[in-house]
């Protein structure tokens, strides 16, 4: 049997000492020899969430809308993250590349060797859940990374909720994330962030949690104050017969610059910041004088 015993020795040392594995979220399972050093990060949420554990050093490469912290704004840029360049990519030599699972670029990544990783929150629960999944992937102990990070994420947003008066939770508000108008749902994280906050969304669940509406549609809503999230826009617009709307008519609107626009309309782990911003745009407006534009 002493064959037997060298044998099970010899395959033993050829194994990886250490090893991990991840099933992303389109259910595909990763294996791993070790932690990622080396990370392309293609979602602005989830290089947030990286450097929210304090694992900035890690990121070699970003998409082009990953601008915080400032500190990723130095590194090489990859392109978008539905249509990267790939060519960029496989040249840095990532372990892993860190994409949402609507992105294109999953299937040729991987036929070049390159270990992906698809995530794309789009809840606060999947936003914890993702967090969990970034904290594994990296070995960040849980009271050092994802559960740390949910905590304070958690125990911000219910604090924003309790700041508000009676007067602001009885508003009724439409939050716009792109021109259409696009709107945010009660289903879409932005929505939860509302509910939780105790006010009104105009948008039903029903809906979906993004959809595209008929500006008709916010008109017979008629909320009492918008919040407008779109980074492209300077100024609101209005769309044609929003003059009788009540939060336009008594200029209770809220247009957040372009940073406070990437807080807001990214769900990851700066959606405490964003509760606190819409909490105090409701309250400004909640006060007798409020009216007129927030920036």
């Amino acid at each position: 049997m002493a064959w037997f015993a060298i044998t099970c020795f010899a395959l033993a040392a050829a194994l990886p000492v250490h090893a991990l594995q991840l099933t992303d979220d389109r259910g595909v399972t990763v294996q791993f020899a070790q932690a990622p050093q080396r990370i392309v990060s293609l979602l602005p949420s989830l290089t947030e969430s990286v450097c929210a554990m304090e694992q900035c050093h890690r990121l070699v490469g970003v998409d082009r809308y990953s601008n915080h912290p400032a500190s990723v704004r130095s590194l090489p840029v990859m392109g978008g993250g539905l249509d990267p360049n790939i060519e960029g990519i496989v040249a840095l030599k990532p372990d892993v590349v860190l994409l949402a699972t609507s992105s294109r670029a999953s299937a040729r990544l991987e036929s070049l060797g390159i270990k992906v990783v698809a995530l794309e929150p789009k809840s606060h629960a999947d936003v914890r859940r993702v967090l969990g999944k970034i904290g594994a992937l990296l070995e960040i102990p849980d009271e050092m990374g994802a559960a740390r990070l949910w905590r304070l994420i958690d125990t911000s947003v219910s604090a924003a909720a309790q700041s508000l008066s009676p007067q602001a939770r009885a508003l009724r508000v439409y939050f716009e994330v792109s021109r259409g108008p696009y709107g945010a749902s009660e289903s879409s994280f932005i929505g939860e962030t509302l509910t939780r906050l105790g006010v009104k969304n105009v948008v039903p669940a029903s809906l979906g949690p993004f959809p595209r509406l008929n500006p008709e549609f916010v008109v017979r809503a008629n909320p009492d104050v918008i919040l407008i999230g779109n980074r492209s826009m300077q100024a609101m617009v209005p769309y044609p017969g929003w003059g009788s709307i009540k939060a336009v008519k008594e200029q209770r609107i809220c247009v957040f610059g372009v940073g406070d626009s990437d807080v807001v309309v990214r769900p990851g782990p700066r959606m405490a910041e964003a509760a606190r911003l819409m909490a105090a745009c409701l309250e400004k407006y909640a006060t007798p004088g409020g009216a007129g534009k927030a920036r």
